[in-house]
């Protein structure tokens, strides 16, 4: 199984101008540009596109502008809020109290972050691990369900699945203890 492309080295790629590497990214983080837009700011379907469009065309100008590779993540996260901000003053809607709103879009940005800290734990996990987990917690299966699909008694279910969230709590360790270059985790 290949190794997982940080996004370090994703932003390295694309910095080199490899296409495969432009789509990469866009498809890393469009659901947590998008999210931002449409649930943090909670901007209409047809404004948080527009959103999402400027950040990753800002993303594609001004990419030489990011001081560390590693930094991508909050970087879009900004971009994404300043987008936001841009487009609600020029639909001359109200702004979001400063306190309220301010705190309501970071607090769900950061779950928006936890999640994708999850979902990169993930995929640092052999297949085997992420499809018992997806299986078990995803698509809601029974034990029983389990072991039919993967061929392993039903006894077996509980202990894999425990070793495998040991695993992935360890990599979400390990991420946690490794501050990005925001200062940030």
């Amino acid at each position: 199984m290949p190794a997982e492309v940080t996004d370090a080295q994703l932003v390295h790629r694309c910095r080199a101008g490899e296409a495969a590497a432009w789509n990469e990214l866009v498809e890393r983080f469009s659901r947590y540009v998008y999210a931002i837009a449409a649930r943090a700011f909670r901007l209409p379907e047809h404004d948080a596109e527009d959103v999402f469009q400027e950040v990753f065309a800002r993303t594609y100008e001004r990419l030489d502008s990011l001081r560390d590779d590693a930094a991508i993540r909050p970087w879009l996260a900004q971009l994404t809020r300043n987008a936001c901000v841009d487009r609600l003053r020029a639909g001359a809607r109200e702004l979001p109290a400063e306190d309220a709103g301010a705190t309501e879009a970071d607090a769900l940005i950061d779950r928006l972050d936890e999640a994708l800290d999850v979902q990169e734990g993930l995929r640092a996990l052999s297949g085997d691990c992420r499809e018992i987990l997806d299986r078990f917690f995803a698509r809601d299966e029974s034990y029983r369900v389990i072991g039919e699909a993967l061929d392993l008694p039903a006894g077996t279910i509980a202990s894999r699945i425990s070793r495998c969230l040991g695993k992935l709590r360890a990599q979400l360790e390990e991420r946690i203890s490794t501050p990005d270059a925001s200062g940030g985790r």
